[in-house]
């Protein structure tokens, strides 16, 4: 029975990988989720026959009431709260992590310091999985609470607050040299439960000064140390398909964190320690009146530029998601192919909340794949383009990233919109994005504001092609 199961934990750490390798791919990545839920499923089912199992009644249970929770949660939860929805996520596996870490030390805590150099490594795994999982369980809930706009998006910064998150990660790094020690001695507990307080406390300190403009970063970087919390659990209780797939996690975790950054022309310590978004409204751009005069447009009157366009392209945003528009987006793309327009849909890799953000919305909606361009394909031909439309995204189409050394995002790649003939942006207002900073984009002479809630604008737009 060992064998089999050794061997099935081998199949499943393939299908892991295979699973992991199509997701990086739009075309692939349906079937690469589905893949990577068979190698759980292989996993899960070869771990139930394991002989340390001693009573299935609680697997059971939790499996029932974990079940009907994410069944329910998946159906009621829309696709705009996907973010925060993987942000629970992170939290929830981070938690697991902490509590089999702690569960492992209170069934071997005697037993620890007489096992040699095997027990340092199982204390060391019981601590990183306990330190980890608690950082990324109230690192992941505030994440949450800022995407569901809970908390206040804006960084929350105050005195001395680098000197505070460097007195905890001592602290932490002191309790776990003393705990490792003497794993079995009366004072290890306390230790224990001193650095557990310590990681909850850290996660919340490390994440609040983050603003809504890096929650890309953010999500990929707590879901990295899910990972890691998972990959140290593994070690404790002696699992190798959990350290894989841990690893994996952790590891492509890391590298999406870093796609991420480069995206964003930041390294990871400017987006943990930096506070930014914590501009006013008003930020680098100043007021509306320096910046030029704003032209609106109504939608009858953008009806007759795209009836009359070659080619447009889509720019999404979060302010899509939030006003639900992708259907209509897709419809409208419909239209104007019917009518001899070429339209592509341009991705930049951090709009919205979350990697990926916009992708899997416009998934949902039913776009062709092949219509999804890359910032870096689409901004060498954005000059050919006759319309581009931004729905709702603001600091990845601001041209202060290319053309003002003093904005807090220059440097920033973006999707150069500003190239293409005419520009329609859609908002609700003239307000700033994430980043807290004006967007000269607005009032350039080839730029056009259709002012009002996303899904209306473009439903205006439908109806009058409908009504041609």
């Amino acid at each position: 029975m060992q064998t089999l199961i050794a061997i099935a934990y081998i199949v499943s750490a393939c299908l892991f990988i295979v699973g992991l390798k199509m997701l990086g791919k739009a075309h692939t990545a349906v079937k690469g989720n589905l893949v990577s839920a068979v190698g759980m499923l292989v996993a899960v089912v070869a771990t139930l026959f394991l002989k340390d199992i001693v009573s299935y009644q609680w697997i059971v249970v939790g499996v029932v009431v974990g079940g009907v929770i994410g069944a329910v949660s998946a159906a009621r939860v829309p696709m705009t709260s996907m973010p925060e929805f993987v942000a629970l996520f992170n939290g929830t596996g981070g938690l697991a992590s902490l509590l089999v870490a702690w569960a492992e030390y209170h069934n071997r805590r005697g037993e620890l310091g007489a096992l040699g150099a095997d027990g340092y490594i199982s204390v060391i795994a019981i601590y990183l999985a306990m330190l980890i999982g608690g950082v990324t369980f109230t690192g992941s809930l505030i994440a949450y609470a800022k995407l569901a706009e809970r908390l206040d998006g804006k960084p929350v910064l105050f005195a001395g607050q680098q000197l505070v998150n460097g007195a905890m990660v001592l602290l932490s790094l002191g309790c776990g040299v003393l705990f490792v020690l003497q794993p079995d001695s009366p004072l290890a507990f306390t230790l224990f439960c001193v650095a557990t307080v310590v990681s909850f406390i850290f996660g919340v300190l490390a994440t609040i000064p983050i603003g809504g403009a890096d929650m890309p970063v953010v999500i990929s970087l707590l879901n990295s140390y899910s990972g890691l919390a998972a990959c140290a659990a593994g070690f404790v209780i002696g699992n190798t398909v959990l350290i894989v797939s841990g690893s994996l996690v952790g590891a492509s975790g890391i590298i999406l964190t870093q796609i991420m950054c480069k995206a964003m022309n930041r390294s990871l310590s400017n987006v943990l320690f930096s506070g930014f978004g914590s501009a006013s409204s008003g930020g680098d751009g100043g007021g509306a009146g320096e910046q030029g005069e704003v032209r609106p447009v109504s939608a009858e009157d953008a009806y007759y530029i795209l009836e009359a366009a070659s080619s447009v392209v889509f720019v999404p945003g979060y302010g899509m998601a939030v006003a639900q528009a992708q259907h209509a987006v897709r419809e409208l793309g419909e239209l104007l192919e019917a009518n001899g327009a070429e339209v592509k849909y341009a991705v930049h890799p951090v709009a919205g909340r979350m990697p990926g953000h916009m992708n899997v919305l416009l998934a949902e909606a039913n776009v062709p794949y092949e219509q999804l361009v890359e910032m870096d394909d689409i901004n060498p031909i954005m000059s050919t383009i006759d319309v581009a439309i931004v729905i709702g995204a603001n600091d990845v189409v601001n041209p202060a990233a290319r053309e003002d050394e003093t904005s807090s995002i220059y440097g920033m790649p973006i999707i150069n919109v500003d190239h293409a003939r005419t520009v329609f942006v859609l908002k609700r207002s003239m307000s700033a994005g994430f980043a807290g900073i004006q967007n000269p984009l607005f009032f350039k002479e080839n730029t056009r504001m259709l002012f009002g809630d996303a899904k209306a604008s473009i439903t205006n737009l439908l109806n009058e092609f409908k009504g041609a």
